[in-house]
C-alpha cells in the first residue's frame, strides 16, 4: 500500500462500539463510523483524488453469519459514487485470524482475494482506496492491494476505522 490512515486507535470505548456494528447486526452504526473516518487527517483528500473505494470483502460464509459485510457499510457511506463492492472478491472462507502472529496470517490469507476478472481491466492506472473495520498487522490489506497491484492499481490507500497499537 502507498499510504494508510486510521480514524482512532483500537481500544476502549472503540472496541466495544466496532464489536456492535460487526457482530451484533447494529449496522445503523456506519453513518457515525463513517463521519468519524471522515474527520481523520486527509481522509476527504485521498477518498477525493480516489477512482475507487472498495470495501475487504467477506467469505459467502462470514457474510451469511454477520448479515452484513461491515466495511461495504462504511465504504457506502464514506464514497457512494465511488464504492464498488463486486470489484475486489473474497475466493475462500479463512480461519480467524485473531490469534495468529502476522507471517501466519498472510500465509492464512494467500489466494484468499481476486480480482473481478471481466472488470480487471478497470483498474489499470486508478487510485484505489480500500476502506476495512479494523487493522491489526495490516496482513489483509497487504494481501487485498497485492492482487489490485497485479491488475494495474497505480496507487493503493487504506482508510480504516480502527488501527491496534
Amino acid at each position: 500500500m502507498d499510504r494508510c490512515l486510521a480514524a482512532v486507535t483500537y481500544a476502549w470505548p472503540w472496541v466495544d462500539l466496532i464489536a456492535r456494528f460487526k457482530f451484533q447486526q447494529q449496522a445503523g452504526w456506519s453513518h457515525a463510523l463513517a463521519t468519524l473516518m471522515m474527520s481523520t487527517p486527509w481522509a476527504e483528500d485521498l477518498l477525493d483524488q480516489a477512482d475507487l473505494v472498495l470495501p475487504m470483502p467477506l467469505s459467502a460464509q462470514r457474510l451469511a453469519l454477520r448479515g452484513y459485510n461491515q466495511s461495504w457499510e462504511l465504504a457506502k457511506q464514506l464514497s457512494p459514487h465511488k464504492a464498488d463492492v463486486q470489484m475486489l472478491l473474497r475466493t475462500r472462507d479463512t480461519p480467524s485470524q485473531r490469534q495468529l502472529p502476522r507471517h501466519e496470517r498472510l500465509a492464512n490469507l494467500a489466494g484468499a482475494f481476486a480480482v473481478e476478472p471481466l472488470r480487471a481491466a478497470q483498474l489499470r492506472g486508478k487510485r484505489v482506496v480500500l476502506v476495512d473495520d479494523v487493522m491489526t498487522t495490516g496482513a489483509s490489506l497487504h494481501s487485498a492491494a497485492q492482487v489490485l497491484r497485479q491488475a494495474g492499481a497505480a496507487h493503493i490507500s487504506a482508510l480504516v476505522l480502527a488501527r491496534t497499537e
